[in-house]
């Protein structure tokens, strides 16, 4: 094995260690794609992982401005991969990556431009404010996805948006409390107002989940609205599962599995997500992995 390959498959061990070292709602980089997709995946994952990471964890004297450096000195290296230049492990698999399946740097800049978000915006105002976020926090990744497997159509790149911004608003809902104590609410300002709360009162709710009825009974009924308005997401995001090549079809049925049913667990603790945060454990992925291989909704555990 040369030098250079030598580097590679080095740098790719780093990020499959990446992927795996983090909790999500669904596989990354699966063993039910081909080992060097599933590498692939881990690169692109590795890559969002440490800059979203730069973006939220707090970390001792770091200021807004210090993210955003390190996020902008993320983006200097991304150019540079793209260029022919890397030396971080991370950007030596993504350069190989994204010469082998013609990923476009543009969703990586995206995704760059949803952590800078991150760092700057604590609040929305509108539930559009929030899908724009969306797409450019999640969307993109759908779009490296399909292109990673060829497909670069423009209904099934709609179709992916669907299908990742239903699976982007799962995670604000699930991750509601852990977000409020990052001073950051992506439940929009509009939708609060609608059921007579405030950030103040999440606030409040938060540091004492149930104990005020009449606010608890709110925030259920806002959680109620704002699930369901996600599993429409979800419904039209569904055909993308068969329309893709069939390596792709059971990872991303265990994918749209995954995210509703993160959605059952947060109305099976009642909306608690302050102290009951859903979460799926092994178990639960060799369920869902039988129950991918039908080619229709299943109901989630």
């Amino acid at each position: 094995m040369s030098s250079d390959a030598e580097s590679i498959s080095a740098s790719y061990r780093v990020c499959r260690h990446i992927a795996r070292a983090h909790y999500e709602n669904f596989p990354v980089a699966s063993w039910l794609v081909g080992r060097a997709r599933r590498d692939a995946l881990a690169a692109i994952y590795a890559f969002a992982r440490v800059a979203d990471d730069d973006a939220d964890e707090p970390k001792a004297g770091w200021t807004a401005e210090t993210r955003l450096a390190a996020l902008a000195s993320w983006r200097e290296r991304l150019v540079r991969c793209y260029e022919g230049e890397a030396s971080h492990p991370i950007f030596i698999a993504l350069a190989d990556a994204a010469q082998k399946y013609n990923l476009s740097r543009k969703h990586f800049e995206d995704l760059l431009c949803a952590f800078e978000m991150d760092v700057r915006v604590s609040r929305h105002a509108e539930f559009a404010s929030v899908l724009n976020y969306c797409s450019y926090s999640a969307n993109p990744v759908g779009r490296l996805v399909l292109e990673l497997f060829g497909h670069r159509d423009a209904e099934l790149f709609a179709l992916a948006d669907r299908l990742t911004t239903a699976l982007q608003l799962t995670n604000f809902w699930q991750d509601a409390g852990q977000d409020l104590e990052r001073g950051r609410v992506y439940l929009p300002l509009a939708d609060l107002h609608r059921f007579d709360l405030s950030v103040e009162g999440l606030a409040a709710i938060h540091a004492a989940p149930g104990e005020n009825h009449v606010a608890w009974s709110r925030w259920q009924k806002l959680m109620a609205f704002e699930i369901a308005r996600t599993r429409t997401w979800f419904e039209e995001g569904w055909p993308l599962t068969e329309k893709v090549v069939p390596e792709l079809r059971r990872q991303l049925r265990l994918t749209w599995l995954g995210g509703v049913t993160i959605l059952s667990r947060i109305e099976a603790v009642g909306y608690d997500v302050f102290r009951h945060r859903p979460k799926l454990n092994g178990l639960d992925f060799i369920r869902l992995y039988f129950r991918s291989g039908r080619a229709e909704r299943t109901q989630p555990c």
